[in-house]
């Protein structure tokens, strides 16, 4: 089986009330322990590189190990750049075998939003890949993405059906209230349903993206804290409002602070443990093991995707 677009994926999950898992990958033993997860849970999987990602690993170094999981698993997987901010990187990717891009133009005007987002779907459409845009700025840090709170802005419900028929884009990610990185909310986070449910309406079937969709799993910001770490009052977005974004519109939702956190806090335990040990294979199997036990959890209990194989 090659790799697949998101397209079959995200028609089963709107139609089903789940959501698809997109989550970030870096290096061999990330992919490895997202991929285990899914096998156990036959689960499809969108893995996906964002520009750090590719400058870290090499885009074609990620794309062989991507591959090479889909041949070890048989499980359906979309490759994806993940806020791909110019065209040039998103053309270099489609170009380098990934099977769907984003395009993130959502610090540019609407007008020229749709502009760039028009032209990366034109090259992408005529090579088979799909496209992914945003609307609406998310405040927080992941990779070359950093938005303070006073510049992030939710999305315009107004805004999407115009932009969605002049870009022909294939999903939108919309900012109702999530944050990157492992935000510290003041308060409960809150997200609004409201916006949500409008999207919803004025884009009948059409794939929602939901970014910034970190949980901060308390088991490993404990873990953290006691092995030298300083996470205390690290908060994310309550799983129980995921799970009702995956039954609404939404049909992907990005996960990555998580798994840097589970991978992170195993090899901190480890290291602190093991102080002798040198070996990376030593460290690395539990640190691949913590990040099967989140995307297994993530799948069942969040997304709702297990078992749709």
């Amino acid at each position: 089986m090659p790799l697949v677009t998101s397209t079959e994926m995200f028609k089963k999950a709107y139609a089903g009330g789940y959501a698809i898992g997109a989550f970030n990958v870096n290096n061999m033993e990330i992919i490895q322990g997202i991929v285990d997860a899914a096998k156990l849970e036959r689960a499809p999987l969108i893995l996906q590189a964002s520009s750090g990602a590719r400058k870290y690993a090499n885009p074609i170094y990620l794309r062989k190990l991507v591959e090479a999981a889909v041949e070890d698993s048989g499980l359906p997987i979309c490759l994806h750049l993940d806020h791909g901010d110019t065209f040039e990187l998103c053309k270099d990717s489609i170009d380098g075998g990934f099977t769907s891009v984003m395009i993130d133009a959502s610090h540019h005007s609407f007008e020229e939003n749709i502009k760039i987002t028009k032209k990366v779907v034109e090259y992408a459409h005529d090579r088979g890949v799909v496209v992914e845009a945003e609307l609406g700025r998310l405040a927080g840090v992941e990779d070359a993405v950093n938005v303070s709170e006073k510049d992030s802005s939710y999305t315009d419900p107004g805004q999407v059906q115009e932009f969605v028929e002049k870009t022909g884009v294939d999903s939108l990610a919309i900012a109702i209230g999530t944050s990157h990185g492992a935000f510290k909310f003041k308060g409960e986070a809150k997200l609004r349903f409201d916006i949500l449910e409008d999207v919803g309406k004025r884009l009948p079937g059409f794939p929602i993206v939901l970014h910034g969709a970190s949980s901060v799993p308390e088991k490993y910001v404990k873990i953290v804290n006691e092995n030298g770490g300083m996470m205390d009052g690290a908060k994310g977005v309550p799983e129980e409002m995921l799970r009702q974004a995956a039954s609404m519109a939404v049909c992907k939702i990005n996960i990555d602070s998580d798994l840097r956190l589970a991978f992170t806090a195993s090899i901190r335990k480890h290291m602190n443990d093991n102080p002798s040990h040198f070996d990376p294979r030593q460290y690395l199997t539990p640190a691949r093991a913590a990040i099967t036990d989140v995307v297994r959890h993530k799948l069942v209990s969040v997304l709702g995707c297990n078992n749709k194989v």
